[in-house]
């Protein structure tokens, strides 16, 4: 049986593989852009600073492609999972198991649980994820 781990963020995403005895660990990346807005067309001695138009959608829209892009490269690597668990700090798991309700069906079906977690280093996470399939969950 092979159970999936993915303690995932906007920057990163770490999958644990555990397959029998057997454990693989790999991390892909998002490349996801990070939105700063940074403005400077006024004068500085403006009494309240420069005052530029900032396309907050413009943004937006474009975090929202490379997400989806970042969902796609992480449900091709979990392809042949029996079993999977998402981890996390932010609401970016909530995110992937919504495009897998979506977009995965088959992957969406196999999802054990989503899971609020901090940061934490690669060996923590490998701990958590055979801790959480250990358990029988």
């Amino acid at each position: 049986m092979k159970n999936f781990g993915i303690w995932m963020d906007k920057e990163k995403a770490h999958i644990v593989r555990l397959s029998g005895n057997e454990e693989g660990f790999e991390t892909i990346m998002s490349d996801l852009e990070f939105y700063r807005p940074h403005g400077g067309s006024g004068t500085r001695s403006a009494k309240w600073g420069p005052q530029d138009v900032i396309q907050d959608s413009k943004f937006l829209e474009r975090e929202k492609h490379q997400l989806k892009a970042y969902f796609s490269n992480l449900a091709h690597a979990i392809a042949d999972a029996d079993a999977i668990a998402l981890f996390g700090p932010a609401d970016t798991n909530e995110k992937f198991k919504k495009e897998l309700t979506e977009n995965y069906k088959a992957l969406a079906s196999k999802l054990k649980g989503v899971i609020k977690s901090d940061s934490m280093t690669e060996n923590q996470v490998k701990a958590l994820v055979r801790d959480y399939f250990k358990n029988g969950k």
